[in-house]
């Protein structure tokens, strides 16, 4: 069975992967590169149970998971490891402010009031890493990588699926997936899609060595304008620790590659980093970058046959999730593309033919 997977971000190679592993034969388009957007630029964070009383609470702990057993079984070093991760708040006129738990790489200004998760409940990986390890690992199996990029797809005398065209040439298919984040929105000139948008994020990546432990912290702070943000900070075990806020609904480019930070946002988000802590106001900055998640209006990803387009099928949507259920996506996608169904993760809440 040949299935063509537009996008090789995190979900589209999960999805190689599983379909692989089933005895299907994965080809994954992608013009500008594996993880070349949010999965290689987004946080890599893993809960368990945050997503618990939710439509994504099976989804998300069978994925959560599925990334400890993967690290197990494919032995790849893609900086899996667990997290003990707090919440709290500061900012200008809370300084001095009392919280209940004291970290010494946290700047005396940070009142840290709740523990939110343990190393039994949160975890992270580096997710470009992830991304293109899992990517490896379909390969192995069979499944083919090709840097081009999808133009149309091509339906049978039955409407249905027989092939994707791309800048390359045709590429016979049984099944297509969509998985290629706010970019699926192009494919809505294909198949009766959903609408998919682009969330930008910022964010920044600190060398800080061994300095900072894997202590994960969720932050509401006041900056000196008296606008509001929300920093995300997630030290990785290659010594690196990534920081990130600053949205923004600035239009989504042609290309991935064309993405780049708002203008004042960086600044923005370094001036936040060196309130924080003193670790990150003496380390030095590696990066300085900027990805769109992929949202819907309805807050839940899209993952399921497209009404109406036998053997098409879309997997995007996830918006901050995206790494952390990628696996889970890519396993139950893949029992539907190859057995029919479903059997680890009921995926009827994302059923693109429930949002129109």
């Amino acid at each position: 069975m040949r299935v063509v997977i537009c996008g090789a971000g995190a979900v589209g190679a999960c999805l190689a992967y599983f379909l692989a592993r089933r005895g299907a034969t994965p080809i994954v388009v992608e013009r500008a590169g594996v993880a070349c957007a949010a999965s290689g630029k987004s946080g890599g964070f893993l809960a368990l149970d945050w997503c618990d009383r939710t439509p994504l609470e099976r989804l998300a702990r069978r994925s959560f998971a599925l990334h400890a057993s993967l690290a197990e079984e494919l032995a790849e070093d893609w900086g899996y490891r667990r997290m003990t991760t707090y919440a709290g708040h500061g900012g200008e006129g809370v300084r001095g402010a009392a919280g209940r738990h004291r970290l010494a790489w946290v700047a005396d200004g940070i009142a840290l009031t709740d523990r939110l998760g343990s190393t039994d409940t949160t975890a992270q990986v580096h997710p470009g890493r992830f991304t293109a390890a899992m990517m490896s690992a379909a390969e192995a199996h069979g499944a083919e990588l090709r840097n081009v990029s999808a133009t149309r797809i091509v339906r049978g005398r039955d409407g249905g699926v027989q092939a994707v065209e791309t800048g390359d040439g045709t590429i016979s298919a049984d099944a297509v997936v969509i998985a290629m984040g706010p970019w699926s929105r192009s494919a809505a000139q294909w198949l009766p899609l959903p609408p998919v948008y682009g969330l930008k994020g910022h964010s920044l990546v600190f060398e800080t060595g061994s300095r900072i432990p894997p202590e994960a912290l969720f932050i509401e702070y006041q900056e000196s304008s008296g606008a509001r943000s929300s920093p995300e900070v997630f030290p990785r075990a290659d010594g690196t620790t990534y920081v990130c806020a600053i949205s923004s609904e600035s239009p989504v480019p042609l290309d991935p590659a064309e993405v780049a930070p708002d203008e004042g946002a960086i600044a923005r988000l370094e001036a936040i980093c060196r309130a924080l802590s003193p670790v990150l106001a003496e380390s030095p900055i590696l990066a300085r970058q900027a990805c769109y998640r992929p949202v819907t209006p309805h807050g839940l990803p899209l993952i399921g046959p497209v009404p109406g387009t036998k053997g098409a099928f879309v997997a995007t949507g996830h918006s901050v999730w995206g790494i952390l259920n990628a696996p889970a996506t890519g396993e139950a996608l893949a029992e539907v593309i190859v057995e029919g169904a479903a059997g680890t993760v009921d995926l009827a809440p994302f059923a693109p033919r429930r949002f129109g």
